[in-house]
């Protein structure tokens, strides 16, 4: 069977390449300027797969994609963007886009994704499609809440277009600072449930009896300070979305509670009979690693599992550098307009600096950088001196705390700032298994060498390890 792909960008240079591309792949390419004329080659040639630029002169590339959905639900089709938004993406995955890419093309990568799109759509051919889809449309006036086009991301917001609409369990995982609760928020005001309550808890930030009651709530009397029913925010939550945050710091009772609201969508309050049903979507993130938890038996198998239903990677700021540059555009128009000063360029020196540095801090490191560096320039352009603290060429590998002390106390101090009047215990504890950590790397995890360079016994070294989950 000869396969047909439909191209359709309003600008004849891609046009032309395109079609020039595809036609060394023996497909019969149709390549066309406008909607109108893509939907009527739809409707009589029955195109296997498309090629779509998302924003046209006269109209909208979703458009098109919903329109083409209406006439044929199998045929595959790709966006195309040169606008590198997180919304496009997210956009394109929730009305039935089969991939979505950005330019400049990749394409071989291109080529690739074509003739993926060729195999799903000859292997749907004899799959029996009732009823097309019925995509809402997004809040065109909703901001993206995340920046981000390096592949990784692109990856995660076809993911979000993906997911958006079901009420699935998302599990976020990634370190500290990846924004992992922008993530969450780019979910919910993605989904059908973005007019109800969005609720964020951190787990870490309460002990585990004020976490329950917190949650779940509590009935009057139900413990000493509990002078009146408190109503969770499971409840205030109601047909909305929940966030709990660090959830791999919550105690394994109330993990056992979680769970049940997972299986059963009910709760009590904490001192309560009566059973309240929960139509929440919940979204749990944490910066660990949960098959270690549930090793070491700190996190309940069963929660594990119900949790990662969807499961999204947030890769750290120096995994996704192609990114930096819209990060520090977005974050100097940001902190210039906050701070009411000129708006501000950034030298090509800067971005070097920027660019050379690792940021274990990652996005949030970032913007506390570039918030200082505006407030305290005193010209329009960001210059390599105005990041004098940061160490320009480092590669990000387990580094020394000598290398960038301010960086790394800061950060451990914004980790550890949650837990009001147990702050001194936090930082010691942390900063004492960063210090094991790198130990451990720098000798190759021998034992011998370690408790030298620390002066300790091999005895103590061991301890510490085991308290600090270090191996």
């Amino acid at each position: 069977m000869l396969k047909k792909l439909l191209i359709l960008d309003d600008d004849p240079a891609i046009l032309d390449v395109l079609k020039s591309l595809f036609e060394r792949y023996d497909l019969l390419v149709f390549p066309e300027k406008n909607g109108k004329a893509a939907l009527e080659r739809v409707r009589t040639e029955h195109v296997h797969v498309a090629l779509i630029d998302m924003t046209l002169h006269e109209e909208s590339g979703l458009d098109v994609l919903r329109d083409i959905k209406n006439i044929d639900p199998r045929l595959c089709v790709i966006m195309m963007s040169g606008h590198q938004t997180t919304q496009n993406a997210i956009e394109a995955m929730m009305h039935g886009a089969y991939d979505y890419v950005t330019k400049p093309l990749d394409f071989e990568r291109l080529a690739g994704i074509v003739a993926k799109a060729f195999e799903s759509s000859f292997l749907t051919r004899d799959v029996r499609i009732v009823g097309g889809p019925s995509p809402v449309a997004a809040d065109e006036g909703e901001a993206d809440s995340m920046i981000g086009s390096s592949p990784e991301m692109i990856e995660i917001w076809k993911m979000i277009g993906k997911i958006a609409k079901s009420d699935a369990t998302v599990l976020v995982q990634g370190d500290s600072g990846t924004g992992k609760e922008l993530l969450a928020r780019s979910i919910y005001n993605n989904s059908g449930r973005r007019d109800k309550p969005f609720l964020a808890v951190n787990c870490a930030a309460l002990p585990e009896t004020l976490l329950e009651s917190e949650l779940f709530g509590h009935e009057r009397g139900a413990f000493t300070d509990a002078v009146s029913r408190h109503i969770g925010r499971f409840e205030q939550c109601a047909g909305g979305t929940i966030f709990l945050d660090e959830i791999a710091e919550m105690s394994l009772k109330s993990q056992a509670k979680l769970l049940r609201v997972l299986e059963n969508r009910e709760f009590e309050r904490v001192g309560g009979t009566g059973t309240i049903k929960a139509d929440v979507r919940v979204i749990a993130a944490t910066n660990r690693n949960l098959i270690h938890a549930v090793k070491e038996k700190s996190f309940r198998m069963d929660l594990f599992y119900r949790l990662k239903v969807v499961t999204i990677i947030l890769p750290p700021l120096r995994e996704r550098a192609d990114d930096i540059p819209f990060l520090v555009n977005f974050f100097v128009n940001m902190f210039t307009r906050t701070n009411k000063k000129a708006p501000m360029q950034v030298s090509e020196g800067a971005y070097q600096v920027l660019m050379n540095y690792s940021w274990p801090g990652n996005i949030r490191e970032l913007k506390n950088v570039i918030h200082t560096a505006v407030v305290f320039s005193r010209g329009d352009t960001l210059l390599p001196e105005d990041f004098n603290s940061l160490q320009a060429g480092e590669t990000g590998e387990a580094r020394d705390i000598s290398h960038d002390r301010a960086a790394f106390f800061q950060r451990l101090f914004d980790d550890v700032s949650a837990h009001e009047g147990a702050v001194f215990e936090r930082f010691i504890a942390e900063a004492e298994k960063a210090l094991f950590r790198m130990t451990m790397e720098k000798t190759g995890n021998n034992e011998v060498h370690a408790s030298k360079f620390l002066g300790i016994s091999r005895n103590t070294l061991r301890q510490r390890l085991k308290a600090h989950k270090v191996r």
